[in-house]
């Protein structure tokens, strides 16, 4: 930027044509655009413009806007007007513009504009500045099909230090030291720092607790202590503290970088969606909040723009508060990993998706991923039946079998009297490893990725909230093609492309499933779907299991019949683990659990699954 004298100086006769003042408006809108006004040249302009620039635009000189010059007047005696137009994107549906005007001169041939705090607001002074003020939206809740609020504004108490009302720095740190202490925080040096970094006014929230939880938190008591604030407020919350949260997510203030990608939406202080389906569906449970932009010269506020807030809408999932409650419920003592998930075959709804708290807070029930083991045999078993077996058809089963030098075997305990010659049915229902190895020349891998496609495992496709429907290699050779028979190797699935998979078998098509209400997934269907026939053959095998093989505990679980399939898979080099599995439907209900280092599926997931059976609606 180049400052000039305001020495005026008309295009003599007999020179070049002078340069046409449309190029400088051009240059001029670009720099007012981008807030530097680093190419634009200017007559009296203040010792420093950018700043005087910023200061005029006030709280709006972060947010997008554009700023476009239009046709200029014609030139007078070396002088020439610019129309210009603001637009702002303050969030809404539309932009708000303003027009202003640039008046441009000729000095020294050259076309400059002069300086006035009108560029920005035809009424804008010297000592003029922009104030955007924002009403929050309400935010939308989380509901189920029924209506029933699943995360919506509940009451809480906000427990923090108020600096405001304590008398010296000293003070103020041995409060947050006994708060902290009190809380039982793992830093209090931490939030001691914390406390003494905020302003000598400022409150430090140190913890928020549900307002049904004040006893267990002590409320009362933190409340007596010195310069200890509890706030009442409410926030969205779920039922519970652990209510679907993996899944769910987290609401509370935005982020520096949320506000950074959102392109002027979302505003420092603002709530917002930080994570799951809160975060993923952040923009249609927000809303827009209502905004109100003035010009404020000295003492005087002149309201320019308003719009009115406009609420968040629903979000509407197909969770059910009785499941998720009695899933959580059955893994919250369970240190490792875990998950139960329970689908509706009829419709696809996704009533309740856990995962247990030794996951780490991770998402275990729709996107962790691990060997499914022996309830994968359920899709090779439709694998071999596609390939002309039949329940009937004879098949050994060997304490042993060896593919390319790789002996695998049955697992522990194996009864003895279904070693020999037995039923594809009886195969499965005692859940014969060495059977279905033995098989591994009928079928390719290309035979058993199409079999689990069919039940939902490993589909590819877009879904509209966090799902890994696994993966089955289609082109595994020797020990690989072995162990994928028998749900190891690389086959990989997550609890709830399990809980389809029996979803599936129950429904007699292959079945999608449904979390978020209105919303479909972009799904690629697989080359052969499951066909009726084919699912009353693998209905007749689940139930087998109940009836004579390995889960005969769940033979006397009230209402219609169980059908089910156990599971257990090893994974690890240096020391081997096992995943317990079991997949389940009864009725109009389909259900998987996992327990990561189990022991066996049928006594360490069987009594899960028997236990939330019993126990739901």
């Amino acid at each position: 930027m180049v400052l000039l004298p305001a020495l005026v100086l008309p295009f003599a006769a007999g020179c070049s044509t002078p340069p046409d003042p449309a190029d400088e408006a051009a240059v001029l809108a670009a720099d007012l655009t981008d807030g530097t006004l680093d190419v634009a040249e200017f007559t009296d302009a203040p010792p420093d413009p950018d700043a005087a620039l910023a200061t005029l635009l006030g709280n709006l000189a972060g947010l997008p806007r554009t700023v476009t010059a239009g046709e200029p007047a014609e030139v007078e005696d070396g002088a020439t007007t610019v129309p210009l137009t603001w637009s702002w994107d303050l969030g809404g549906d539309d932009p708000w513009t303003v027009g202003t005007t640039a008046a441009l001169e000729l000095v020294e041939g050259e076309w400059v504009t002069r300086w006035s705090p009108a560029l920005v607001h035809p009424d804008a002074a010297a000592n003029s500045t922009l104030l955007l003020a924002t009403t929050p939206a309400t935010r939308g809740d989380v509901l189920s099909q029924d209506g029933t609020p699943i995360v919506t504004d509940r009451p809480v108490f906000r427990i923090g230090i108020d600096k405001a009302h304590i008398d010296t720095p000293e003070a103020a740190e041995a409060a947050a030291r006994d708060l902290a202490t009190r809380l039982e925080f793992d830093d209090v040096d931490a939030f001691a720092a914390r406390v003494a970094a905020a302003g000598p006014r400022a409150y430090v929230v140190a913890i928020t607790v549900r307002a049904e939880e004040a006893e267990r938190w002590d409320v009362d008591g933190l409340r007596a202590l010195p310069g200890v604030l509890v706030q009442s407020d409410e926030i969205p919350l779920a039922p519970t503290a652990t209510f679907a949260r993996p899944l769910l997510g987290t609401v509370g203030e935005a982020t520096a970088e949320i506000v950074e990608d959102s392109g002027g939406a979302v505003r420092a202080g603002d709530v917002v969606g930080l994570s799951g389906l809160q975060r993923t569906f952040d923009e249609r449970l927000r809303g827009n909040p209502g905004i109100t932009v003035a010009l404020v010269t000295g003492e005087v506020e002149e309201e320019l723009h308003a719009t009115e807030p406009a609420d968040g809408e629903d979000l509407v999932l197909t969770l059910e508060e009785p499941y998720q409650l009695q899933a959580e419920g059955l893994l919250a003592d369970i240190e490792s990993a875990s998950a139960i998930v329970a689908v509706r075959p009829s419709d696809g709804a996704v009533l309740a998706a856990a995962s247990g708290p030794g996951g780490g807070g991770l998402n275990t029930a729709t996107v962790g991923l691990f060997p499914p083991g022996s309830t994968f045999k359920v899709a090779t078993a439709l694998a071999l039946l596609r390939a002309g077996l039949t329940a009937d058809t004879p098949i050994p089963c060997t304490p042993t079998v060896t593919v390319e030098g790789r002996e695998f075997q049955n697992y522990p305990g194996y009864p003895a009297g279904s070693i020999g010659e037995i039923p594809l049915r009886e195969a499965i229902a005692q859940s014969c490893n060495t059977a279905l190895i033995a098989q591994h020349g009928l079928l390719t891998a290309a035979d058993v990725a199409g079999a689990a496609a069919a039940l939902g495992i490993g589909t590819p496709g877009t879904w509209p909230f966090p799902y890994a429907t696994g993966s089955v290699p289609d082109d595994a050779t020797g020990t690989s093609h072995a162990a994928a028979l028998i749900g190891q190797g690389d086959v990989l699935a997550s609890p709830l492309a399990m809980a389809v998979a029996a979803a599936s078998v129950a429904a007699g098509h292959t079945v999608t499933p449904v979390l978020v209400a209105g919303e479909e997934a972009d799904v690629v269907a697989p080359a052969t779907p499951l066909t009726a026939a084919e699912a009353e053959l693998l209905r007749d095998l689940m139930r087998g299991v109940v009836e004579s093989g390995t889960s005969t505990f769940l033979g006397d679980v009230p209402g219609e019949p169980v059908h089910a399939k156990s599971g257990t898979a090893q994974y690890g080099t240096d020391e081997v683990l096992t995943n317990a599995w079991m997949i389940a439907f009864q009725g109009d209900l389909a259900v998987a659990v996992l327990v990561e280092e189990g022991e066996f599926g049928t006594e360490t997931a069987g009594p899960i699954l028997e236990a939330f059976l019993r126990s739901v609606p």
